[in-house]
């Protein structure tokens, strides 16, 4: 694989913030830019629309229930993402299964579009799969065609900008048709947007001229035998799990948000150690992978608190907080805008902040504390809002729009942070398997915050954000007196490694990673 004339390449003597952004950079933007339209639009209803009664068109289900089929949902759609670095790997090549994934999630928004309740469950599989193989591979071509950590982590960030106007937006129209509307206009307006969005990045083949083009590691015949009897196997399992369920009764919608949340546990473990016993790595391969788990389980928790935006907010924003602005009822759904609008104005700002101290492996640690500080901070606030809050009390929205804030700014940096570093930490071969690790660790936080958002029928509610906050703020802690450590385990690449861990057919591979120049 081979690097295009205008990827980046660092040493061309111009300073790295002051190059223009290529047009391969503008499609990716605008790709993310209607993926996410989408997929913010389906969040800020899908819990909403569960809890609805039947009579409305909703499910019907309760409030906890409700909740945790957003964090089961979540973290299937992160589970999958392993997967979708797998076939980008393996078998079809980033760009191509970024395409396949962005057709799939179409697919699924129109699914839950129909008035057929029963393909609710197959519209959030199609969609959980179609994330799955889009998301990594949206990722990974940003990181194949960067050549600079410190450009890449700006880039990422400013994406968060295009990522935001749609967030802002989707809410705002989606949530309003679908709660004052109808539940199925609210997804069909989703379901547009994805579609723009397939067909803008499926026309875009030759911005990228070659890069992604092909998998980095093509399945060899016996590999792709193995790969078949493995995937015919899982199938039949599953298959035959469920119609044993279907047969008993006991597939419900709570069997299911178990299920989802047992294998959210157990596929991490399998996907980490089977990347780390991969006869392709090295040892100092394998050193770098045992420190950034330190990242991994960094994102389990981070993401497992952003999680409750979508579920234990959003019921507290609609059973807890005075939305009256001059007799006009302000919709549930449109208080998750403020945390893209703050993204939307701090985003630059980050990218300018990342440009200007670097990238590289010294400031992921650190970054990255500061992230799970910040949004354990944020939960003390929870807590204390929800204590005022208690009985048939409520507060103002302002409670939240605060915790939204702290929320953005975490985000900002542990999502540009952590997908940038990914690059640095094995082979670029490896990179499709590394963001699907990355994505099986949000899994799992999708899957611990599905289960501990049960918690809210059995403790009191400020009790729940308090156990929250001292959890990120305890995990946050240890990271940021562990850094130096960290830092060392992620030590660069060397010349001399990169060129002999690469294969000889792969000269892109053979490149070692350089570290950004900070401006």
């Amino acid at each position: 694989m081979t690097a295009p004339a205008h990827a980046e390449s660092p040493g061309d003597g111009s300073p790295v913030s002051m190059r223009p952004w290529p047009r391969w950079f503008r499609t990716l933007f605008l790709s993310d830019l209607w993926e996410r339209f989408g997929f913010f639009g389906m969040q800020a209803i899908l819990v909403l629309f569960a809890v609805a009664p039947r009579d409305e068109g909703g499910l019907g289900l309760g409030k906890a229930d409700a909740a945790a089929l957003f964090g089961a949902w979540i973290g299937l759609a992160f589970m999958l993402c392993l997967p979708g670095g797998w076939v980008a790997d393996r078998i079809l090549g980033p760009r191509r299964t970024l395409v396949l994934g962005a057709a799939i999630t179409t697919a699924g928004h129109f699914a839950l579009a129909t008035p057929l309740l029963w393909l609710t469950p197959v519209a959030l599989i199609l969609l959980a799969v179609g994330m799955g193989l889009y998301k990594p591979n949206h990722q990974a071509m940003l990181n194949l065609m960067f050549r600079e950590s410190g450009r890449r982590e700006a880039g990422i960030s400013l994406i968060y900008v295009g990522i935001q106007v749609s967030a802002l937006t989707s809410p705002l129209i989606a949530g309003f048709l679908g709660e004052r509307v109808d539940w199925r206009l609210g997804f069909a307006v989703s379901g547009t947007a994805m579609l723009i969005g397939t067909v803008q990045v499926a026309l875009a083949q030759r911005q990228f001229e070659g890069v992604g083009e092909r998998p980095g590691r093509p399945l060899k015949a016996p590999e792709a035998r193995r790969a078949k009897r493995l995937t015919g196997l899982t199938l039949a399992v599953v298959v035959l799990l469920l119609s044993g369920m279907l047969a008993a009764g006991g597939l419900t919608a709570g069997s299911g948000i178990a299920l989802v949340g047992m294998a959210s546990i157990v596929a991490p473990v399998v996907g980490y150690t089977v990347l780390y016993r991969n006869r392709e790595l090295r040892p100092d391969d394998r050193r770098r992978l045992r420190s950034f788990l330190w990242i991994f389980l960094g994102s389990t928790l981070f993401w497992s608190l952003i999680a409750q935006d979508g579920s234990a907010l959003t019921l507290f924003a609609k059973h807890s907080t005075d939305r009256d602005v001059f007799g006009f009822e302000v919709p549930v759904s449109w208080l998750q805008s403020a945390t893209p609008l703050f993204i939307l104005v701090l985003a630059p700002l980050c990218a300018w902040f990342l440009l200007r101290h670097g990238g590289g492996r010294a400031g992921v640690p650190a970054k990255f504390s500061a992230g799970l500080l910040l949004t354990g901070a944020s939960f003390l606030i929870m807590a204390l809002a929800a204590g005022l809050a208690s009985g048939d009390s409520k507060v103002s929205p302002l409670w939240l729009i605060v915790v939204y804030f702290m929320h953005a700014c975490g985000e900002l940096i542990v999502a540009a942070v952590g997908i940038a570093a990914v690059a640095d930490v094995l082979p670029r071969r490896f990179i499709g398997h590394m963001l699907g690790v990355l994505w099986l660790f949000a899994a799992l936080g999708g899957g611990a915050g599905s289960g501990l958002v049960r918690l809210i029928d059995v403790v009191p509610e400020y009790l729940y954000y308090l156990l929250l906050a001292v959890l990120a703020l305890s995990v946050g802690g240890v990271l940021a007196l562990r850094r130096h450590a960290v830092a060392r385990g992620l030590a660069p690449l060397t010349a001399e490694e990169a060129a002999a861990s690469a294969p000889p057919d792969d000269p892109d591979a053979r490149e070692p990673v350089k570290e950004g120049n900070p401006v």
